[in-house]
């Protein structure tokens, strides 16, 4: 799998974008974010190369024209690489490199090499590993010849085993260990979990699409210091704090990694652990962009995750954030017709609303007789 490490540290790497229009909703949107995801990993982009089909080619997923001319871009540039704004099957991946003679990813891999980017922590690393095996191992049969080699010599008895059979054996005793790993951290996170629910102490989730300012709202409510960049993913790993506020009981706020659209499956499935914080809490911030057009969309895109998880009915408050980037917009409340806040309308840049966000969860959370919180979470005025 392509490693980004050398790239992150300049344009080391050029890459010739595909997207295909296969007549579905949101092209364009789609394609403004994988340019985005792109971007973020710090290499140059070359060119984006589009079209339309009804349904892809089965050996190339795109039609041979279309590969002939991605072959032009790739000898006139001296690309490295080739990237596919969708899911290729392996077959078609191993194609499509021995045609073009050059490395290409699929959007699962490049997403999936950029959490392992991303990933700062002990259990963040493992679930991204995990993630990435679990990918390899259905794509272990490429263009490299060294895979069809058998082991042999002086000394080896019987057959051999070819290196491929030796990739996937090892392969999957690591994917065996991650597991087991994981599962002792999943143990560790339920340990945390029940000893906030024995002292009564609610789970406040920050939930929405990736690079919607869900750690610069978090640091603004507990005073904390949690990685923000302007950047897809900037934060993965699920972070923690106390949080007190005059006239509500003592909280957890949990922030987590962002939502993006066709979130992998092997990302799902291996930070479900991380996910669970979610699916456990009282009660979501949904923190949307308000200064964006899709944000209905972009909306949509994070219940479906949600719901992925099964934390489609956990109450929700929606955050519409970055209203300094809205002429005109103004901090306030929305109330449903049972009178219950709902919506929320702030800038976390520039503190606009944030009293209006505390006065929403005084309301949710009324103060109750103080409790015991357990330790090991920082506590902030």
């Amino acid at each position: 799998m392509f490693s980004h490490s050398e790239g992150s540290k300049g344009y080391n790497y050029s890459a010739i974008l595909v997207h295909i229009d296969f007549h579905g909703p949101a092209y364009h949107e789609m394609q403004a974010e994988f340019i985005e995801l792109v971007s973020s990993t710090g290499m140059q982009i070359v060119t984006i190369l589009s079209g339309k089909r009804q349904s892809p080619h089965p050996k190339y997923f795109i039609g041979r024209g279309k590969v002939d001319e991605i072959r032009a871009w790739v000898d006139a540039e001296q690309a490295d690489l080739v990237i596919f704004n969708h899911d290729l099957s392996p077959a078609q991946e191993r194609n499509l490199e021995q045609f073009l003679q050059c490395r290409v990813l699929d959007r699962t891999e490049l997403i999936l090499d950029i959490f392992s980017q991303r990933a700062r922590s002990h259990e963040g690393k493992l679930q991204v590993e995990l993630a990435q095996l679990q990918h390899l191992s259905t794509r272990l049969v490429r263009g490299w010849s060294h895979l069809e080699r058998q082991k042999g010599g002086i000394g080896l008895r019987g057959p051999g085993e070819t290196q491929l059979e030796t990739d996937r054996r090892l392969i999957g005793n690591r994917i065996r260990q991650l597991r087991k790993r994981l599962e002792r951290v999943r143990k560790q996170r339920d340990q945390g979990r029940r000893s906030r629910h024995k002292a009564q102490v609610p789970t406040v989730s920050l939930v929405g699409y990736t690079n919607v300012g869900k750690s610069t709202l978090f640091n603004r409510l507990t005073a904390s210091r949690v990685l923000v960049d302007d950047r897809l993913f900037a934060t993965l790993d699920p972070t923690l704090r106390r949080l007190r506020l005059a006239m509500v009981q003592p909280l957890i706020l949990a922030d987590t990694v962002g939502f993006i659209r066709h979130l992998p499956h092997e990302l799902v499935e291996a930070f479900r652990s991380t996910l669970e914080e979610t699916r456990d809490a009282a009660l979501l911030l949904h923190v949307v962009d308000a200064s964006s057009e899709e944000r209905g969309s972009l909306i949509a895109q994070v219940n479906k995750v949600l719901q992925t998880i099964g934390a489609e009915e956990i109450p929700q408050l929606e955050v519409y954030n970055k209203i300094d980037q809205v002429e005109g917009c103004q901090p306030r409340l929305e109330r449903d017709a049972s009178g219950r806040v709902h919506r929320v309308w702030l800038s976390a840049t520039s503190g606009e609303g944030l009293e209006l966000l505390r006065q929403a969860l005084a309301e949710y959370f009324p103060v109750k007789r103080p409790v015991d919180l357990p330790q090991g979470i920082h506590a902030y005025q």
